[in-house]
């Protein structure tokens, strides 16, 4: 089935891109929970999901809201209302979403999974009071998941946006959507969607279009259309396969220098997201001489740290990238 969104001038106008955090919440749990191999995220689905069990991650709200497969709620994804919205701002317009939206989008999610769970029940039956809980642990994971990678998820999709506007400039919007996805054409003045459930109209759609680079999302775009929002295509992005390659690290020697080597090699090691439980095992350095360098590291912007349960995470910043590149 193809699904066909006509276009007006003024819905041209309206085209724009927007990095939207709660577009890798979701895909990336629902990732977590098929318990599918996956050679472009394996690595960390191995790093993220022991933490998510141990934190209980794996059997609350978004356990119930984001099934492995099929429908998840529109309200979970609020239109973008600028570039780059930051997650607060997303989960304040979650907790904003009307009573009347959430048992809408709870009566399909019940529809299509056979039913709800206890904790989705009680969010239909309490939806402002029960959201407030929903985006309290939306935080939690991601401060587990995603915030201790954030910087390389977000350097794929700020590429991604950079080389299709360029395209944009260089060839014209009608060459915007040539590479976007195979099962993504555009013919004349609409827009195809091939292999989309549902039909697809101006008419039950907003005006626009809000185009959303995702990491997680894939193998195929996914589509949120609830009027008046504009419709939202999150596509996957391009680069996603080398998201997790090992980066350059050409100046260690020399940041040893003027960081010394304690703190240059534990800047190396945080490659990945580490505690500092697993830096004192990888380094033999003590916990407290970790716990040291990692302070003065995090002062310098070079480190940030990130909840994850009872203990934290520290990950190298988009400085300590640039540092240790050259």
């Amino acid at each position: 089935m193809t699904a066909e969104l006509v276009f007006s001038t003024r819905d041209l106008a309206q085209v724009r891109f927007a990095v939207s955090p709660m577009w890798e919440v979701g895909p990336s749990c629902r990732l977590l929970r098929s318990g599918r191999p996956d050679p472009v995220h394996r690595s960390w689905t191995e790093q993220v999901g022991p933490r998510l069990t141990a934190a209980g991650l794996d059997r609350g709200w978004l356990a119930e809201l984001v099934p492995p497969a099929g429908y998840v709620p529109d309200f979970l994804n609020p239109a973008p209302t600028s570039p780059a919205p930051a997650l607060a701002e997303e989960l304040a317009r979650i907790r904003a979403t009307p009573a009347a939206r959430v048992r809408q989008d709870l009566d399909r999610l019940g529809d299509e999974q056979g039913g709800l769970g206890p904790r989705s029940r009680a969010l239909y039956a309490e939806p402002e009071a029960r959201l407030i809980r929903v985006t309290e642990e939306i935080e939690a994971y991601w401060e587990l998941a995603l915030a201790p990678y954030w910087v390389r998820v977000r350097g794929v999709l700020d590429a991604d946006v950079f080389h299709r506007s360029r395209r944009v400039a260089e060839r014209g919007p009608g060459h915007l959507f040539d590479d976007l996805h195979p099962s993504v054409t555009w013919a004349g003045d609409a827009l195809r969607l091939a292999r989309r459930r549902g039909s697809l109209s101006r008419g039950t759609a907003g005006p626009g279009l809000v185009l959303i680079p995702s990491a997680f999302t894939g193998p195929v775009p996914f589509t949120r259309v609830t009027p008046p929002d504009p419709p939202q295509l999150a596509y996957p992005a391009r680069g996603v396969g080398t998201l997790w390659d090992p980066r350059p690290n050409t100046r260690s020697a020399a940041l040893a220098a003027v960081l010394g080597r304690s703190r240059s090699r534990l800047l190396a090691e945080l490659e990945t997201p580490a505690s500092t439980t697993e830096l004192a095992r990888r380094t033999g350095l003590s916990r407290a001489g970790v716990s040291q360098c990692l302070t003065a590291l995090r002062d310098a912007g070079l480190v940030s740290a990130h909840r994850a349960g009872r203990s934290v995470l520290y990950a190298r910043t988009a400085a300590a990238d640039t540092l240790l590149a050259g």
